[in-house]
């Protein structure tokens, strides 16, 4: 055993010394053709930025980007390039002409689904990468400690994928037992203990039981330098809704879950005398229904004036909910035949042994309490914005008809459905959410922060299709019609990518998926020709 122990020690110092001479070329990584980066010096030529904040676009700017840094920010407009001239522009290892572009902040998807094989992982990350997104916040479906590798690989550069703060159940990777994890008292002890160990979003959505304990968790969790996420089960709203959340100090509420019930003429929705949580037809049946139970006023008021007085940030995650009013729009997507993988195609068709399947016996009616709950929804965005309240922004794709990275641009378009304005939108996808994940130095353009960008063929502020991996439709100045090129690149921490190319990828592990696949099931069974 000895003369493996000396391969294995030599194995690992090797690629130690290999993995630091290439950063220190100013490449951790050769992906191909997919990316290249971080570089010593690269700079964005003749770009307008959306600087994230909420501001409008201005520019042009040439952007210098240090390895892993915007260090500065060259203005080319008018007057500056008629006193400065073409002499002083910078140069780099690496020169993008963005004539005609748009520069973003990379956006930061709150919550998200990796899901598990045989979707491949690259899968998701692609399609991430090439719609803009330059941070995750995934669950940890494929366990977290691979969770935490992973995302430990995309921060040294060893995987091109999103940088990552996966979520962590309370108590995760300690080995206290019930008792101890549900003693309000023990809590300063476990948040220290789980930060240390790497946890920076906390999932606190089976606390909802017991108030005190809820309290005491988001409150020692954010001491110790992390922030709470709280998915609130209809199973617990009796006890803890939207209010309460906010009241006990939970970072982020995620979804749609509890906002109507805070607004109740009594403590409980009207359940059916047959009601069973654990069936998730009906479990997301109610969940729409319950918005026709709103006291509107008081939703639109009381209950909107005091979450933003509390703080707590509001995560819609509105695209997957999406298909409750419209399923066969959902299914029929353009994009599920390229760009959907299979695996993902039979996870969203009606199954109760799959969660988020749950369209076995989805009836008109349905889809109208849900329609009913995205207006109503909205309208409580738009207060909750309006008064001050922070809104983020994240997904919770990979289910339900929510094929990641498009739905990414799907959800700016239902955030801006609720009446936000354009640049709010953007502002939730990226100053905003950097704020939620209490990452200080991302989600804006300008020097000293993180070099997380994209290059957006045409401004989204304009058409946030523009962001779509295939573009939109619009006209030149002659009046004729062409595809813009959507997100031509994403930069993650310098390193850029080959959009174009990361999803001739993402098709290439679809078309393989769906080898030997017939097109007809559940849902496409009527309009298959035999």
């Amino acid at each position: 055993m000895g003369w493996q122990k000396g391969i294995i020690f030599k194995t690992v110092i090797v690629t130690i010394v290999c993995f630091f001479a290439g950063f220190q070329n100013g490449k951790a990584q050769d992906f191909g053709d997919l990316a290249e980066g971080p570089y010593d010096r690269l700079v964005i030529r003749n770009a307008m930025v959306i600087p994230g904040h909420g501001g409008p676009p201005v520019g042009p700017y040439d952007i210098m980007i240090e390895q892993d840094k915007i260090t500065d920010m060259i203005p080319f407009d008018p007057v500056t390039a008629e006193r400065r001239g073409d002499a002083n522009r910078p140069t780099g290892d690496r020169v993008i002409e963005a004539d005609g572009k748009y520069v973003m902040p990379g956006m930061i998807d709150l919550h998200m689904h990796l899901r598990q094989e045989p979707m491949p992982i690259e899968y998701v990350y692609y399609t991430k990468l090439a719609h803009g997104v330059t941070t995750l916040v995934p669950a940890p479906d494929r366990g977290l400690d691979e969770a935490m590798n992973e995302a430990t690989r995309s921060e040294r550069n060893e995987i091109l994928a999103p940088r990552m703060f996966p979520i962590w159940g309370w108590g995760s990777n300690t080995d206290y037992d019930r008792e101890f994890l549900e003693n309000p008292d023990n809590a300063p002890q476990i948040a220290r203990e789980m930060v240390e160990k790497g946890a920076h979003v906390v999932s606190v959505g089976n606390l909802g039981w017991n108030q005190e304990l809820l309290g005491a968790v988001s409150e020692a969790v954010e001491n110790a330098g992390g922030i709470t996420t709280y998915h609130i089960p209809p199973s617990t709203t009796a006890v803890t809704q939207a209010v309460d959340a906010a009241r006990l100090g939970v970072t982020m509420i995620e979804h749609h879950y509890a906002y109507a019930e805070s607004s109740l003429d009594r403590q409980v929705q009207d359940y059916p005398r047959d009601y069973n949580y654990n069936d998730e037809n009906e479990r997301f049946r109610h969940a729409g229904k319950v918005w026709t139970e709103a006291n509107e006023e008081r939703l639109l008021g009381e209950v909107a004036d005091s979450l933003v007085e509390y703080g707590v940030h509001m995560l819609p995650t509105r695209v997957v909910y999406e298909a409750n009013r419209d399923i066969l729009r959902a299914s029929s997507l353009p994009w599920h035949e390229k760009y959907t993988h299979q695996a993902l195609i039979n996870w969203n068709l009606p199954n109760p042994a799959f969660h988020g399947s749950y369209h076995y016996d989805w009836t008109s009616d349905d889809e109208y309490y849900w329609d009913y709950a995205f207006d109503l929804w909205g309208d409580l965005i738009y207060e909750f914005n309006k008064r001050g309240g922070h809104v983020s922004y994240g997904t919770d794709d990979n289910y339900i008809w929510a094929t990641p990275g498009f739905s990414n641009i799907r959800e700016l378009q239902l955030l801006r459905e609720t009446g936000l304005h354009t640049l709010e939108v953007l502002k939730a996808a990226t100053h905003n959410s950097a704020q939620t994940l209490r990452q200080e130095k991302t989600g804006l353009v300008r020097p000293g922060y993180t070099a997380d960008l994209v290059i957006v063929d045409g401004s989204p502020l304009y058409n946030m299709r523009f962001m779509y991996s295939f573009g939109a439709l619009t006209l030149d100045d002659n009046g004729e019609m062409y595809r813009t090129n959507g997100i031509e690149h994403t930069i993650k921490g310098g390193v850029v990518t080959n959009n174009d190319r990361l999803m001739e990828e993402v098709a290439r592990m679809v078309e393989e998926s769906k080898e030997g696949v017939s097109p007809s099931n559940a849902m496409t069974e009527p309009f298959i020709k035999e």
